[in-house]
C-alpha cells in the first residue's frame, strides 16, 4: 500500500511497523489539512495487512501536536443538531486508532493539547519524555469543552476527580505527572524513551497478529459504553459553541498569542489569562 500524498505527516512501514512522523508547521497545529489526513492514513494503516504496530511522534521537538484550530471552531456552525446515532468525523478519526486490529503507540516528547491529546488518548499506548513532553486540555477557558473524547478517556484513564482537575483547571501537566496518574503508560529520558517504545513495538509486531487482534478487541471490551459516551460529548460540545462569552474567549485566545508558538509554549498560563477576574 502506498502512502505517498501527505503533507503534514509522512508513513514509512518496515518490518510490520508503521511509523508516522507528524510535521506542520510551527506548532504541529490539528489543522483542516493535518485532520483529513490523519483520518485517511487511520483507514488506510487499519486495512494494510503489512501494518501490525502504528508509531505516531512528531518532527517537531516541541510540539506533539498542539491542539485543534481554534479558527476553524470559530467558524462551526452554532446550533447545530448533532445526531443521536452517529458519531462526528473527528470522534470517528480517534475511534480508528483506538479500534483497528494493530496496536497504536503514541510518543509525546514535546507539548500536546486540545485535540492532539485527544488523539493521543485515543491510542493505545502513550509514552512520554521526562521533563520536555508536557499535557494540556484548554477548551474550557475558551469556552468550550474538550469534543474530540478528552472527557470520555480522561474519565477511563485517570479517574474523575483528576480528569476534573485538568479539564476546569485547564492547566499543563508534566510527563512525570501525567505517568503518576495513568495517562501515559511511562515517563522516561531522553535515552530510554526511542530504545523502550522500538524494542516493544518489534516484539509486539513479531507475534502472530490474529492474537494480537483478538487480545487487543478482548481488553476494549472493558471499554464500556464509549460511542454513546462519545456522541452525548459531541452535541454538549457543540452547544458551548453558542454559549455566552465562548466567541469572545476564543478570540481572545488567538489575539494573546494562541497558535503562535511563543503563545502554545506558555499554554498553561496562556489559558489561565483568559478567564474573567473573579472579584
Amino acid at each position: 500500500m502506498s502512502y505517498d500524498g501527505y503533507t503534514t505527516l509522512s508513513v514509512a512501514v518496515a518490518r510490520g511497523i508503521a511509523r508516522v512522523v507528524i510535521d506542520n508547521g510551527d506548532i504541529n497545529l490539528f489543522d483542516g489539512t493535518m485532520f483529513g489526513e490523519m483520518a485517511r492514513v487511520a483507514g488506510a494503516l487499519a486495512a494494510d495487512d503489512n501494518v501490525r504496530v502504528v508509531v505516531l511522534s512528531s518532527a517537531n521537538p516541541d510540539f506533539f501536536i498542539a491542539h485543534f484550530d481554534v479558527s476553524l471552531i470559530l467558524q462551526f456552525p452554532i446550533g447545530q443538531q448533532v445526531s443521536p446515532t452517529d458519531l462526528n468525523p473527528f470522534h470517528a478519526m480517534c475511534e480508528a486508532f483506538r479500534t483497528m486490529p494493530k496496536a497504536t503507540i503514541a510518543v509525546i516528547e514535546g507539548r500536546v493539547g486540545g485535540g492532539g491529546s485527544e488523539l493521543a488518548l485515543s491510542c493505545d499506548m502513550r509514552f512520554a519524555l521526562s521533563g520536555k513532553a508536557v499535557f494540556n486540555q484548554p477548551e474550557v477557558a475558551l469556552g468550550i469543552i474538550p469534543g474530540g473524547s478528552g472527557t470520555v478517556r480522561l474519565s477511563r484513564l485517570i479517574g474523575r476527580s483528576r480528569s476534573l482537575e485538568v479539564v476546569l483547571g485547564c492547566d499543563d501537566v508534566s510527563a512525570d505527572l501525567a505517568e503518576s496518574w495513568g495517562w501515559v503508560n511511562r515517563s522516561m529520558s531522553a535515552e530510554d524513551l526511542w530504545p523502550h517504545v522500538n524494542t516493544l513495538a518489534a516484539r509486539i509486531a513479531s507475534f502472530p497478529p490474529h492474537a494480537v487482534a483478538a487480545a487487543k478487541a478482548s481488553v476494549l471490551r472493558s471499554d464500556k459504553e464509549i460511542v454513546p459516551d462519545l456522541i452525548a460529548e459531541g452535541a454538549a460540545f457543540q452547544a458551548t459553541l453558542g454559549g455566552p462569552g465562548a466567541r469572545e474567549a476564543m478570540q481572545r485566545f488567538m489575539s494573546s498569542g494562541g497558535q503562535t508558538p511563543q503563545g502554545e509554549l506558555r499554554l498553561g498560563a496562556l489559558a489561565g489569562e483568559l478567564g474573567e477576574p473573579t472579584a
